[in-house]
């Protein structure tokens, strides 16, 4: 399980739009979401992959019995098929950009 973590020195300050368009770079579809505290997703998968990003907040992701927490910055690919949860962390909500690959 990869994670990419934001780097400010090479890839400047952290906004929605900067974090956004790294990913769409990647060749993915963003849309953004909020979570509450206390929100999980159980075991799933999807029929493309897709790309987890945190822009606030925690995110545990849990992957083939592997955990990760994702943080401000931070993101995921999950190759399509993979089963996979993802909990919220903590008493703040997690601001999330979901992505799917455009790519098939």
């Amino acid at each position: 399980m990869s994670v990419v973590r934001w780097d400010s020195q090479r890839d400047g300050p952290l906004s929605e739009e900067t974090l956004t368009r790294k990913i769409e770079n990647r060749g993915y579809q963003v849309s953004k979401y909020i979570y509450p505290p206390g929100t999980y997703f159980s075991d799933h998968s999807h029929a493309c992959d897709k790309i987890d990003g945190v822009l606030s907040g925690q995110l545990k992701m849990t992957l083939k019995d592997a955990e990760i927490i994702l943080q401000a910055g931070d993101y995921l690919t999950v190759p399509k098929g993979t089963v996979h949860s993802a909990e919220v962390l903590g008493n703040e909500a997690v601001v999330s950009l979901d992505a799917v690959s455009v790519r098939g």
